[in-house]
């Protein structure tokens, strides 16, 4: 995981053992008297305050009997949820194969009405073309999916790109320079892509900057995010799927994408950009 995925990922866990310890300083416990009384091993309590163990639902709930906060059990056990829902490692996620996993974030694209997409390795999925898509889960499931869903995957990722002509939503998507030649599927299938984003830039609901490679970049790439209205982060890592949802979180990929944004170029100069890649593929 990345630097700001782990520490995103940390810091909720912590958040999660302070509370708890704060329930066994206002129960006048030590830690090995809280861990006698649940009946765990006497540091047990101590590597869970200090986010080392990430508590199970039966800790939380044992660890509020002990303390006299029952009463806090169920809003604990939500918080859990949310921290082991922040990272979800893609054989986890992907276990069942890639379609079930594109399917899963429907509701979401569903729900959301403005999209910002910051893109350091591929086209994004909303704008990509079929062959396009094709190429990149077929290379995901052969590293990674024993499960050969491919098509069916495919065919859920152009399905959903239906929302990008639904009236009262915006688009915004940066990709940098490199995307644009990094050669996936092969001369035809990224020229296809290239005529395609050609496409895209023109609709009035979408954004499309390119943020040129050059000596004197003003800000360095980072891993691909989508913002998610101002709800939600999520960010493809090597080893898995962040989800952030906490406001502070999202505002600093906010703030990023604004950084990135005024280092792009658009419009004409990003056709240009775009055209330039294009003719280099014949």
């Amino acid at each position: 995981m990345s630097g700001s995925g782990s520490s995103s990922v940390q810091a909720a866990r912590k958040v999660l053992g302070d509370r708890l310890g704060e329930l066994r300083r206002d129960a006048r416990l030590t830690g090995q008297q809280l861990a006698r009384a649940c009946g765990w091993h006497p540091s047990k309590a101590s590597r869970i305050e200090n986010a080392r163990t990430l508590p199970s639902v039966d800790d939380i709930r044992a660890w509020c009997a002990a303390t006299g906060a029952e009463d806090q059990a169920s809003d604990l056990v939500e918080s859990l949820h949310a921290v082991e829902g922040m990272f979800i490692e893609w054989r986890r996620m992907e276990r069942t194969g890639l379609r079930r996993a594109q399917e899963s974030v429907l509701p979401l694209f569903e729900r959301t009405r403005r999209f910002r997409s910051y893109s350091s390795w591929l086209v994004p999925g909303v704008i990509q073309t079929r062959a396009y898509t094709t190429e990149v889960l077929r290379a995901v499931q052969r590293r990674r999916v024993p499960i050969d869903d491919v098509d069916g995957a495919v065919q859920v990722r152009m399905d959903r790109q239906r929302i990008l002509h639904e009236r009262g939503r915006t688009f915004a998507f940066l990709v940098e320079e490199s995307v644009l030649r990094n050669g996936m599927g092969g001369p035809g299938v990224m020229a296809a892509q290239l005529d395609r984003l050609l496409e895209v830039g023109n609709l009035p609901q979408v954004s499309l900057g390119v943020v040129p490679m050059r000596a004197d970049r003003p800000c360095m790439p980072v891993e691909g995010f989508w913002i998610y209205d101002a709800a939600q982060v999520n960010v493809e890592l090597v080893s898995g799927y962040l989800t952030l949802t906490r406001s502070g979180e999202v505002a600093v990929y906010a703030a990023r994408f604004s950084e990135l944004a005024s280092a792009a170029v658009y419009g004409a100069a990003a056709r240009r950009l775009i055209s330039a890649a294009r003719n280099t593929l014949g």
